[in-house]
């Protein structure tokens, strides 16, 4: 199981917020690139790097970080957050990234989506399942649909759709542990590469995803508040 470590920006900024809450906004760093390097030089591989700016503005807006960790590091880069069209998923990948989510987009306008997908090939696209009480939520997790989460997940694996990353919101930041009985559903009905996302609390929370066979694990919060170490991650990745 990959284990993608996050890096969420508002105003260039490295923060976390809870539950998707804009008001919760806490800054861990103010320079997102010494946390990428710190996590590079324990190990990791992979980033999950999400523009809250973009997620609020409908467009990107923090590609210039995504583009100073991308060439100051060999991170493999999964961006997301406002990508909302061929332009933005454009500059997101002239800015070095190695995958984009589209979550609100694939919502809001499938076709678009679709579009990536022909485009940049389907192992560069990652569906953005992010739900409450199991409705796909968009806009920042502003918005809040009447789509089913795995039912949305089986619409656009029929279309070829592979990747995925599902967050369960009311999870997101609160250290409480991972929605695994979510994942479980997903994964006994559908077959995409199902990487998992909020609410891991300790190093335990991971095995358990990987047990469940999660292709991979958001880790973000835990990180940053010590619950789990850069040495925990390193020995867990090796």
């Amino acid at each position: 199981m990959r284990i993608i470590p996050a890096i969420d920006i508002i105003e260039g900024k490295c923060v976390r917020l809870t539950k998707g809450d804009y008001a919760t906004q806490k800054i861990y760093n103010e320079n997102p690139l010494e946390v990428a390097k710190e996590f590079e030089a324990n190990g990791i591989q992979y980033l999950h790097l999400v523009d809250l700016d973009g997620a609020k503005s409908n467009r990107i807006i923090n590609n210039k970080v995504l583009e100073q960790i991308a060439t100051k590091t060999n991170l493999k880069i999964d961006f997301g957050g406002g990508l909302k069209s061929k332009d933005d998923a454009r500059i997101a990948f002239e800015s070095g990234a190695n995958q984009i989510t589209g979550g609100s987009i694939a919502v809001k306008n499938p076709e678009i989506f679709m579009e990536w997908v022909t485009q940049y090939g389907r192992n560069k696209i990652i569906l953005g399942a992010d739900c409450k009480d199991r409705k796909i939520a968009t806009h920042g997790w502003l918005e809040t649909t009447e789509l089913n989460v795995v039912d949305f997940i089986k619409q656009y694996e029929l279309k070829s759709v592979t990747n995925c990353i599902c967050t369960d919101v009311a999870k997101d930041g609160m250290l409480q542990g991972a929605s695994v009985d979510l994942y479980l559903d997903i994964l006994s009905k559908t077959s995409v590469n199902l990487i998992a996302s909020g609410g891991v609390a300790d190093i335990n929370d991971l095995h358990r995803l990987k047990e469940i066979a999660c292709e991979g694990t958001i880790v973000g919060k835990a990180i940053y508040e010590g619950n789990i170490s850069l040495k925990e991650l390193q020995e867990f990745i090796s």
